[in-house]
């Protein structure tokens, strides 16, 4: 029996090892099993396997069965490697032959990510020499003096270098899933699958701002109000003054309680809402590009232009031509 159905959904592929992290499988799963169409229909076929079909050991109290095994992997269109416990134990050896085999099977040009220590791996294979990556914070050290010759980056949630992703530790792989589908489909279908499993469409930082980083005092209040005010005013300039009126503070005590809350600062966050509002725009509506830069509060298409090219690599044109719905 074929392990994709021949439908035309775009396959992926998730590849588990011993001891697999248990929380990042089922959010590839989780996350790539609920993109739909605006018909309803599934955009993804998602396949776990294997070295070896069988029970595999994860870090939990339980094993899963897997049935499929690394031949699998020749059929995707995108390759996960999600982390497991034994990437964490000092190791220095290449990688053992069969998952050398394994990694040989993949087609050129298929999309390979990894999530939190299963970078590990990628870089063993040398599908990481001379690109960018990032694996969990803990293990940054060690990752840089195994594998010298990656640009290994620890200030980010995650990374893609042409098709070649890793991301930092557990919760980032949402991250990473959400970036691949905004990717393939909009940020649309993108933040339709973030709410459905109540996350973030887009978290905006690196993973720095998550280490030995204190709690917010729950007795100062929080910079909601800011927020919902500053979305509802987005088409037009805000001050980092207006933005403190609204929760009655000094333009300095708010920044420290912005970054404290958000992990980014005022005006990198409003840039980013922004960007998400034109993105939807150029998607959902047939208004000019220079109207739509208007009401995403960039002022012209000239510098909507700038902050899309900078932010995904694209003119506004070329986003709502590869992501525009019927």
């Amino acid at each position: 029996m074929a392990a994709f159905a021949d439908d035309g959904r775009h396959r992926v592929a998730v590849l588990v090892r011993d001891e697999i992290l248990s929380f990042e499988l089922s959010i590839v799963h989780r996350l790539f099993g609920q993109a739909r169409s605006a018909a309803g229909t599934a955009l993804y076929e998602v396949v776990t396997c294997a070295l070896e079909p069988g029970d595999i050991r994860t870090d939990a109290d339980f094993t899963i069965t897997v049935i499929h095994g690394p031949e699998t992997l020749a059929e995707a269109d995108t390759v996960v490697v999600p982390g497991s416990r034994v990437d964490f134990e000092p190791q220095s050896e290449p990688l053992e032959s069969s998952l050398t085999a394994a990694l040989a099977r993949i087609r050129p040009g298929t999309r390979i990510a990894s999530i939190c220590s299963g970078s590990f791996v990628l870089a063993a294979a040398g599908l990481l020499t001379g690109r960018r990556a990032t694996t969990h914070w803990r293990s940054s050290a060690r990752f840089r003096e195994r594998f010298p010759d990656v640009v290994f980056d620890v200030d980010v949630l995650y990374t893609d270098d042409n098709g070649v992703l890793t991301s930092a530790g557990a919760a980032a792989g949402i991250d990473l899933c959400l970036h691949m589908i905004r990717t393939d489909h909009g940020a649309a279908v993108a933040n339709e699958v973030a709410r459905g499993s109540v996350v973030p469409p887009h978290r905006e930082g690196g993973q720095a701002q998550y280490v030995q980083r204190p709690m917010p005092d729950p007795r100062v209040s929080s910079t909601g109000r800011a927020r919902q005010w500053a979305l509802a005013n987005l088409h037009r300039p805000i001050t980092l003054r207006e933005l403190a009126a609204q929760e009655s503070t000094s333009t300095r005590t708010f920044t420290r309680r912005f970054r404290d809350e958000i992990g980014t600062s005022p005006g990198r966050w409003l840039t980013q809402q922004r960007i998400e509002r034109a993105c939807s725009l150029l998607e959902r509506t047939d208004l000019p590009i220079d109207e739509v830069a208007v009401t995403a509060g960039f002022g012209t298409a000239g510098s909507m232009r700038l902050h899309l090219q900078a932010e995904l690599g694209v003119s506004p044109s070329a986003y709502r031509a590869t992501f525009r719905g019927p």
